[in-house]
């Protein structure tokens, strides 16, 4: 039997069935975490999709979390494995970028599983992880920043946003083959490597003045900050309404159910998008027809609301849970149509058809994305201004000196 570049023989295909069998079953796990989401996913829908009884996944795992842990943990294996072949020949930083970026992209559900499962995971589990993408990216930034004049917490930086541009295409439908999308990832992520971080110009992210007026307003704040520390699926109704001072049943006084909370906090998130736009445009004054500027813009409005609360990230990273929901229909639209405006402007900016522009868009919204769902440096005072140089570097290519 085959198995990438391997073959085994009859007898050793023989002896090695339960581990294969355990890893089509973490395969078929990551595919359904990734498409459903985590808590969305019943242990018998993986056994379906399988092709097995769900009775049979407890002999190699102990519950649903167990297998998570193993999907996240073979993705990392995958990660180790694509980083060895990436870099087994030495080449230039462009070849080196495009080798780890099309390495990546061949396994898209791991390039994506551990973006999105970290509130699932036992600190173990977190810890391992960590531990083991941190040794991953250290190796990637040896191989493409050498000796250059960086500190390390900017190579850090760099890598961490290097991985959330190649994991970037399982966010968004695929509109160009996969030699094209190759190509715009690669030239975005080495958009992205030309800059430093440090070198980022100060802007002024002032967190909005928004005080809870109203009890289905500080239900929803505090239903946003429980769902980003805990996930969606672990939080429930009697304690959203313990936060607020009410016992869970008054909770449906003012929503009708933990789902029609979820559509509140994605409602507040999009109406602030939607005052971001409309002050941007507003402030382009007599010169709207500068998509550039106006791109420029929208990047400063969306990381002021990603960073300002929880509402944004958490609407966006429990999308799953409401695709079935007919009340959030509206409110799935009005992102799709909030991304299609960045992705016009940049194809107007950059004179490139949508798609390829497109690939772009949800590079740079991937970068910021994940810094905020990893918690990755978001305390630190700078944060929200190298979160919009490194979008706006990706997008435009305000690119700094950093020597190949």
């Amino acid at each position: 039997m085959g198995y990438g570049q391997f073959t085994m023989s009859v007898q050793s295909a023989r002896m090695s069935r339960p581990a294969d069998r355990r890893r089509q079953l973490i395969e078929h796990a990551a595919a359904l975490f990734v498409e459903r989401g985590y808590p969305h996913v019943a242990m018998a829908d993986i056994a379906r999709a399988a092709g097995v009884t769900a009775p049979s996944l407890y002999r190699h795992f102990t519950d649903k979390r167990d297998l998570l842990g193993a999907a996240v943990l073979s993705g990392v294996d995958d990660l180790e494995i694509c980083t060895d072949r990436a870099l087994a020949t030495p080449g230039t930083r462009a070849q080196t970028t495009r080798k780890l970026i099309e390495a990546i992209t061949k396994r898209p559900d791991s390039a994506s599983l551990w973006r999105w499962t970290g509130a699932y995971l036992s600190d173990a589990q977190n810890r391992e992880v960590a531990l083991r993408t941190r040794a991953v990216l250290r190796r990637w930034s040896d191989a493409l920043f050498g000796d250059a004049d960086l500190a390390d917490w900017e190579r850090s930086q760099l890598t961490w946003a290097l991985l959330s541009v190649a994991g970037s295409g399982t966010v968004h439908s695929r509109r160009l083959s996969a030699a094209r999308e190759l190509d715009e990832l690669t030239d975005r992520a080495l958009r992205l490597l030309s800059l430093r971080p440090a070198q980022a110009p100060p802007r002024p992210f002032a967190v909005p003045s928004s005080p809870s007026t109203t009890r289905r307003d500080e239900i929803l704040d505090a239903a946003s900050q429980l769902f980003a520390e805990r996930g969606y699926a672990d939080v429930g109704v009697d304690e959203i309404g313990a936060a607020v001072g009410i016992s869970g049943p008054s909770v449906y006084n003012h929503f009708s159910s933990k789902a029609a909370i979820l559509v509140g906090i994605g409602q507040r998130s999009a109406a602030r998008l939607e005052a971001g736009v409309i002050a941007v445009y507003g402030a382009a004054g007599t010169q709207p027809d500068d998509p550039a500027a106006l791109l420029t813009g929208l990047v400063d409005s969306y990381v002021t609301a990603i960073t300002a609360t929880p509402d944004l990230s958490v609407s966006f990273n429990n999308s799953p849970a409401l695709a079935t929901d007919p009340a959030a229909v509206a409110l799935l639209d009005s992102q799709r149509r909030y991304v299609a405006r960045w992705i016009e402007l940049l194809a107007a900016a950059e004179a490139v058809p949508a798609a390829e522009a497109g690939v772009g868009v949800h590079a740079a919204l991937s970068i910021v994305n994940d810094a905020v769902r990893l918690r990755r440096g978001t305390s630190r005072p700078e944060f929200g201004s190298q979160m919009a140089y490194l979008m706006r570097g990706v997008l435009l290519g305000e690119v700094a000196s950093v020597d190949p």
